[in-house]
């Protein structure tokens, strides 16, 4: 019996060769076309029918019952010569099948998919490079903050995707995040844009982290604009310390 040549390196890529080989790879290998992944969303982010949710609280009672999905987060991309050029996010439902031109590579592990589409956001253009930075940092166990805050500072990635790496950074956990938002706030060698980014993205932040740093701004930053923003902040917070700065400055 022949065999023919495609069946031949069929067999040679056995499941285990595949298995060896990182996400990055299988995309890479993939060449152009659309590729989908599919991987484990964070706690309280789910989706429907008219988009992605993350649930503040509980989003049932004892009368209803939410029919916002949890996971996974799925992610279509539209590969040519290794960049993505475009991208779409959801949460939950599944693909349609038969599309030609399309390879799912299934259910991926979270952390590597965040690391994945981190690193893609970086050479793609300003909305799927959005699209890319918006499915990493729904990716379950993913610290994606780090990335997000060199992403930030990087003044050769297009406006766009550094604002949306400052808005996902507002968005993280930990004390950590706000100190990286605070130092790009700061940082006079910085985009005004960027910056006036950050100084939205700490008044986003819990009270006891960003409030601090939106007082620092407000009294030392030596640039009108930014302490302009940090005080409007500051003013839409009700805090007890923001009140107290303004009786300072009004007396």
């Amino acid at each position: 019996m022949r065999l023919t040549l495609s069946f031949i390196a069929a067999l040679a890529i056995s499941p285990a060769a595949l298995a060896a080989q990182s996400l990055a790879e299988r995309v890479r290998t993939a060449g152009d076309g659309t590729i989908r992944i599919s991987f484990a969303a964070r706690e309280r982010v789910c989706g429907h029918a008219s988009g992605i949710s993350i649930i503040d609280g509980d989003d049932t009672d004892d009368e209803w019952v939410s029919d916002c999905e949890r996971g996974p987060v799925r992610v279509s991309m539209r590969m040519r010569a290794g960049r993505v050029t475009e991208a779409d996010t959801r949460v939950a439902g599944r693909w349609r099948t038969g599309r030609p031109g399309v390879r799912d590579l299934g259910l991926v592990p979270a952390r590597e998919a965040a690391d994945l589409l981190l690193a893609l956001a970086r050479q793609a253009g300003e909305e799927a490079g959005d699209e890319l930075l918006t499915a990493a940092t729904l990716a379950d166990s993913a610290v994606v903050w780090p990335e997000l805050l060199r992403m930030a500072r990087e003044d050769g990635l297009p406006l766009e995707t550094r604002r949306k790496a400052v808005f996902w950074l507002g968005q993280a956990a930990g004390e950590a995040a706000t100190r990286g938002l605070d130092s790009i706030a700061v940082d006079d060698r910085g985009d005004l844009e960027v910056r006036e980014h950050a100084v939205f993205a700490l008044s986003q932040r819990p009270a006891d982290e960003g409030v601090p740093a939106l007082i620092r701004i407000a009294r030392s930053n030596p640039h009108p604009e930014l302490r302009r923003k940090a005080l409007f902040w500051l003013g839409q917070s009700e805090d007890p310390r923001a009140l107290t700065l303004f009786e300072e400055i009004l007396r």
